[in-house]
């Protein structure tokens, strides 16, 4: 036997116990043979009694588990239950999450309604030579078509924007990721996150959401995003983006921002103006080049970077596009011209009456307005110049502010702002004296002088408009820290001084055929007031409206040659109250005179004397008949034009004299366009046979003349006669330097208050009138002639400066006399001081039929000739002349 483990108890027996004898040694997998149980030998091995059953095999032991093998077992428990938790977790996340996405997205609005967009469109007002001269809106939009938007537009807003537009589904999963990881960063910094929003997802907030930065409104953005680009293709949605994004400055669109900032159509821009407009969706604000110059350029030059690497454009187009300067010079919204300000104005509110604020503002019309740019200039510049002249004729009120000079004057004088509407006059602040010349600082920091020349107007107003003495020294004038308007003389720079008049007016023009408006302004500038006195100041015409009164002599049987006198007149005016006695405005007498020589010399007593003959029963309805008056009151006063009218109104009026007595209309506007270029307004409702017709030498299509007939031609023509008269030789003698057949009527009101001139060429009929627009005197000295018939005659000489020296059409019934000039009486031709005088036909004297010689006044009773009634009212040139 080995003496290996010898000392140790075998398994499974009893320690300390002695094998039997004579048995053999157990193996260790071998149990005790129980008591009472013999031995079975089966196969050489002995089991017990020989019907027993094999014994079982044998069972290992069991054995406790250690700790190690615990913990192990534990460890994998808690696993599964962590995993099972996780899955379930994240399963209820997943369901709640969709559940969110559903509920946030079960009312989204839908986008099949974008098919059709039509989004507020700027109105515009074009002139009759198709220049833009004012527009109307609150979102300043003009909408283009994709197809016409240039590519370079497309290039620069997408590697703007978007640069994966054309290839993503809506919505641009890494831009998301980027966008997310730095707004952590932001929103830590306690700044407000950016987001990363494809174009695709702008539209969609811009149409159908709001601009809230919040889970619930990114989740709805980017699923109507998803269904923007499954719904419509990409160029319709780049044309949605392009033309409704905002843009700054009031502009919404490509279009619109390209107008108004640079004054261009798209297809105009550089590529460094198309890269600013492309910066500006960020944030159109703070890239505003007028206050964020540096901001701007920046941001302008990252896009065009980005439009180099995405291969747009080339590197050197990408350097050249860095080096240019930022030249954005932003429009007002109204009118696009500062001479037609007034006019715009007009316009808008007709269209306002007419169509209402929501189709002026946002339904994108197309206004083909009646406006001659050049005549609106010459009118504009007459106006202004006349208004100066009065001005400074009677002196200088002073400078209105003044500012410390000894600190940083020019961004004082830059707060105060150019007030005065005229873009040649300059802010300027009186710096010191150099001798009798006056230092000044302009806007622009740079400094200038007055000569004393440019003073020596400057005397100061006294009461009743009346002037002091001329200033003997600058000091007397101005004073250091005033400010004052001034305006370069020459280019050495010496300026002139200048103040915006006290005194105001209105001038308007129009075509006496159709009654459309050619030039029209309301006051001196539109930016020192906005008050209207071309249309809306109501204002006593004075003598201008002495036309009317002869004209209803004339209809009622007069001829030219009727004599009238001119002496005091008194009349009663009821009980208790004073006489009214009218007087000329020369203060003296003519006696008796001829009808012309009456208006011609503008005699108040004569007129008087021929109103009362007439009656004003007959001259009150042919006032209102022309348009002068809706209802006049047939007073005698009202004679003389004490009863306010306007300035438009009368030169009407005076309009309806030279075109044969038809009543026209007057009108700001030819025609109107919807959005879609459908017509839904014109002025001229005629229908016209032929006019879109083929042109093959065909004679050209006649129009029916509508016109009414609201005097009889003949009588019309008289008028015109007696008006060319006060041109040649009466009131009116300042306007004849203008070299063409003209008429017109100057007027006066009491007290030189308001003073007027209403004339005509045979194709165009101006008015003007001046005044306070509280009315006060202009001066014992001014009048119609002084002052309103200058600028109409400065008006006249550019307005027909290129059109030839056209007579005056005479109508049909209408045959010519040499008569005296002063007394009417008929001489031979050729007679000095004799005029060829208008008579209607079998009216002359001497002819047979002829009324007898008429006199008012004077020893004679006054006499009057039959009502002419309707006689020839038919007759007449008729048709557009």
């Amino acid at each position: 036997m080995s003496n290996d483990s010898d000392d140790l108890p075998r398994p499974g027996s009893i320690p300390g116990a002695t094998p039997p004898s004579g048995s053999r040694e157990t193996a260790p997998w071998e149990l005790g043979r129980p008591d009472g149980f013999g031995d079975r030998q089966v196969g050489g091995d002995s089991y017990g009694p020989e019907d027993d059953d094999p014994p079982p095999p044998p069972r290992r032991r069991r054995r406790l588990p250690t700790f190690g093998s615990l913990g192990r077992f534990r460890g994998h428990r808690i696993a599964l239950y962590a995993g099972l938790s996780l899955l379930v977790l994240v399963g209820v996340v997943a369901l709640g999450t969709v559940g969110y996405v559903w509920w946030v997205t079960r009312d989204l609005p839908s986008v099949k309604d974008l098919q059709n967009y039509a989004p507020p469109v700027t109105t515009r007002v074009y002139a009759g030579d198709g220049t833009l001269i004012g527009e109307y809106a609150r979102e300043r939009r003009v909408f283009v078509p994709i197809a016409f938007v240039p590519k370079l537009v497309i290039n620069a807003f997408t590697s703007a924007e978007d640069r994966n537009f054309y290839s993503h589904p809506g919505i641009d999963v890494s831009s998301i990721l980027r966008a997310a990881i730095k707004d952590v960063g932001r929103v830590a910094a306690g700044k407000r996150p950016e987001g990363g929003s494809t174009i695709t997802q702008q539209v969609a907030k811009n149409f159908k959401l709001n601009a809230d930065v919040k889970l619930k409104r990114k989740i709805q953005e980017a699923v109507l995003a998803l269904r923007l680009d499954s719904a419509y293709s990409k160029d319709k949605i780049l044309e949605l983006y392009l033309n409704q994004i905002n843009l700054g400055q009031n502009s919404y669109g490509v279009a619109a921002a390209a107008l108004n900032y640079f004054g261009k159509s798209l297809d105009e821009l550089t590529i460094s103006e198309v890269a600013f407009l492309a910066a500006l969706p960020k944030a159109p604000s703070h890239y505003d080049p007028r206050y964020h110059y540096e901001a701007a350029i920046n941001r302008r030059n990252w896009v065009i970077g980005q439009m180099e690497e995405n291969g747009y454009i080339t590197r050197e187009q990408a350097d050249a596009a860095k080096a240019e300067p930022l030249r954005a010079n932003t429009r007002p919204l109204g009118s696009q011209t500062q001479d037609a300000q007034y006019f715009v104005e007009e316009v808008r509110r007709q269209l306002y009456s007419k169509f209402g604020g929501s189709q002026l503002y946002d339904g994108g019309l197309q206004v083909r307005s009646t406006l001659d740019a050049r005549l609106q200039n010459y009118a504009v510049n007459a106006l202004r110049m006349g208004l100066v002249r009065y001005d400074r004729r009677h002196g200088w009120r002073g400078a209105k502010k003044s500012i410390d000079v000894t600190g940083d004057w020019k961004a004082a004088l830059t707060g105060l702002g150019n007030h005065s509407g005229i873009e040649s006059w300059d802010i300027a602040v009186v710096l010191g004296y150099r001798g009798n010349d006056v230092r000044i600082g302009l806007s622009n920091g740079e400094a200038a002088i007055i000569p004393f020349k440019e003073l020596q107007w400057a005397r100061p107003q006294l009461a009743n408009m009346e002037v002091g003495a001329a200033p003997s020294k600058p000091q007397a004038v101005v004073k250091v820290g005033d400010v004052i308007y001034v305006e370069a003389i020459d280019k050495r720079g010496n300026y002139g001084l200048r103040q915006v008049p006290e005194v105001n007016g209105g001038i308007v023009a129009i075509d006496p055929h159709t009654g459309r408006i050619l030039a029209l302004s309301g006051g001196f500038s539109y930016d020192s007031s906005q008050y209207d006195r071309a249309m809306q100041a109501l204002r006593q015409p004075g003598s201008t409206f002495k036309p009317f009164v002869y004209a209803a002599a004339l209809d009622n049987g007069f001829t030219p040659t009727a004599k009238i006198l001119d002496a005091p007149f008194c009349m009663q005016q009821g009980p208790g109250m004073p006489m009214w006695c009218p007087e000329n405005f020369e203060k003296h007498f003519i006696g008796l005179a001829t009808m012309r020589r009456g208006i011609v010399l503008s005699k108040n007593l004569m007129t008087v004397r021929l109103a009362q003959a007439v009656g004003m029963d007959k001259i009150a309805p042919i006032a209102e008949r022309f348009g002068v008056y809706n209802h006049l009151d047939p007073l005698l006063a009202n004679s003389l034009g004490s009863t306010g009218t306007t300035l438009l109104r009368m030169t009407t009026g005076f309009a309806e004299f030279v075109n044969g007595g038809k009543k026209i209309q007057p009108s700001l506007v030819d025609q109107i366009q919807d959005r879609n270029g459908k017509t839904i307004w014109r002025h001229d409702e005629r229908k016209c046979d032929g006019c879109n017709a083929e042109w093959h030498s065909q004679s050209e299509p006649l129009l029916d003349d509508t016109r009414e007939q609201v005097m009889d031609p003949r009588t019309a023509y008289q008028i015109v006669s007696f008006l060319q008269g006060v041109v040649q030789n009466g009131t009116g003698v300042t306007v004849a330097s203008v070299g063409k057949p003209l008429a017109g009527k100057t007027g006066t009101s009491n007290d030189s208050r308001d003073v007027w001139f209403i004339g005509f060429s045979p194709d165009l009929a101006a008015g003007v009138y001046v005044g306070f627009d509280n009315p006060r005197t202009l001066g014992k000295r001014e009048q119609g002639a002084t002052v309103a018939a200058p600028i109409f005659r400065d008006f006249m000489k550019g307005a027909l400066a290129d059109k030839p020296a056209t007579p005056f059409r005479v109508p049909p019934g209408i045959e010519f006399v040499n008569v005296d000039r002063l007394t009417g009486a008929v001489v031979p031709p050729g007679t000095p001081g004799s005029i060829q005088e208008a008579f209607k036909q079998g009216s002359a004297p001497g002819e047979p039929g002829a009324p007898p010689p008429m006199v008012i006044g004077g020893d004679q009773p006054a006499t009057t000739a039959p009502t002419s009634g309707a006689t020839g009212v038919e007759e007449g040139t008729g048709g557009l002349y």
